[in-house]
């Protein structure tokens, strides 16, 4: 692995570290989101507590945590492999952020960012997902894990690099374990819809 590659592994993930929603809450005279609703530093929880428009903002730069690093990845001309790899550390920065005591979101955003990284047709396929399954089962985290667990699926036949599938495979059955109270939630029928969020 060459210097570049090493760097830009390392600052994935220091990029991923910077927690979107807490830092916009900061910035608006709010609380910590970790001290409030489900405890979650994610852009649902800050919507849940603080409304549309700091949730909006936390959600972009979340996104923009996957998107940079992987485009940077492909701009300098690495290869396939140390292009997931740097979208892997910034996924894995968000979920175990250094600056933050590794307490991180659940990683949809960023590996959405991720997803539109790798390329644009990849990052529409699964984000198209998310909003359709968002439309009909109005739940936020089934649509996160219908969207993410087709992910491997859409690169495999978007793009067809195996290096690219297996580390979103991983990065889904990390997304899923963050998941598990929401999935226990859903099977109980206690999960909050999109609208009461």
């Amino acid at each position: 692995m060459s210097l570049v590659e090493i760097l830009m592994i390392g600052g994935a993930y220091l990029l991923g570290s910077l927690s979107s929603a807490i830092i916009v809450c900061k910035l608006m005279g709010y609380d910590d989101p970790r001290q409030g609703g489900s405890g979650n530093p994610g852009a649902t929880n800050v919507k849940r507590l603080y409304g549309n428009k700091p949730a909006a903002i936390a959600l972009i730069g979340d996104m923009l945590k996957g998107v940079l690093p992987v485009v940077g990845a492909h701009l300098l001309g690495l290869s396939p492999e140390a292009i997931i790899l740097v979208g892997f550390a910034a996924f894995i920065g968000h979920l175990y952020p250094v600056f933050f005591g590794f307490h991180g979101g659940k990683g949809v955003a960023t590996m959405l960012g991720v997803m539109f990284g790798l390329s644009l047709p990849i990052g529409l396929a699964v984000g198209a997902t998310w909003l359709f399954v968002a439309k009909v089962l109005k739940i936020s985290s089934a649509s996160a894990l219908v969207a993410t667990a087709l992910a491997p699926v859409y690169i495999y036949f978007i793009s067809g690099e195996i290096s690219w599938v297996g580390l979103t495979a991983v990065m889904t059955v990390m997304l899923f374990w963050r998941h598990k109270g929401n999935i226990q939630r859903m099977i109980n029928g206690e999960e909050d819809s999109i609208k009461k969020d």
